[in-house]
């Protein structure tokens, strides 16, 4: 019986190196048996992938059993309020977000993008049935919803075009959200107001425009291009 001269641990005959340590054996009295089976496999092997549509099938029924259940569950307890619409219009955004990207292999950006926010879309509508909020989903709520949709397909396709640094996509991050940001304000304003009357938004698009005019310098400028990429590996 041999021992590993490195950490101790006992060995198999068949071992040519320590299993703990990685140590090689050399041992002139007991050569290394490679006639027998190892008693552990010596490559790591994992278990076939999961196959995407069996778990397609296994989320969609597991959000169809909760929206059904909830759904008979609010008609059984007459509450007043259809809240089962929450949990319908949660499970039914879910299915969006997840479902799809599984079954379609190259699903287009653009496509995922638009699916995902008109599934934002339907919730927040479901949301308003039960709220009685027609007014402020048509005239405020989509308005949003459809800003960010645009603000995301914008970032997509910007992404998207062609390869672009680290500096760059921060910088497309930072001016796109001051823009959203201030489109959501002119949209608040005028539900509320029913004018533009811009402060919190101005106070955000002067900060991101101080962010932003910086990242554009050191991106023209390669000395310091460089030295940003050296100092934070970017």
């Amino acid at each position: 019986m041999s021992y590993c001269v490195n950490c101790g641990v006992e060995l198999d005959s068949t071992a040519s190196f320590c299993p703990l340590c990685r140590t090689p054996v050399v041992n002139p009295r007991q050569p290394v048996d490679t006639g027998s089976s190892p008693p552990f496999p010596t490559e790591r092997r994992g278990g076939p992938p999961p196959s995407k549509a069996e778990l397609a099938i296994l989320v969609s029924s597991m959000l169809a059993s909760v929206a059904v259940c909830c759904g008979l569950l609010n008609l059984v307890l007459r509450s007043g309020h259809i809240w089962s619409l929450y949990v319908i219009g949660a499970a039914a955004m879910l299915w969006v977000w997840l479902v799809p990207p599984l079954l379609l292999r190259t699903m287009h950006l653009y496509l995922r993008l638009s699916a995902d926010v008109l599934a934002v879309a339907l919730y927040v509508f479901l949301i308003s049935v039960d709220l009685d909020g027609s007014a402020w989903y048509w005239h405020l709520a989509l308005p949003i919803i459809l800003l960010l949709g645009a603000a995301l397909l914008f970032l997509g396709f910007m992404m998207g075009a062609r390869p672009r640094s680290t500096l760059s996509r921060i910088t497309l991050v930072i001016g796109t959200t001051g823009v959203f940001l201030s489109g959501v304000e002119l949209l608040i304003d005028r539900y509320f107001l029913g004018r533009w009357q811009p402060g919190w938004s101005l106070v955000v698009l002067t900060v991101c425009a101080a962010l932003v005019i910086p990242l554009i310098v050191v991106r023209r400028v390669p000395a310091l291009r460089e030295e940003v990429r050296r100092r934070f590996h970017l």
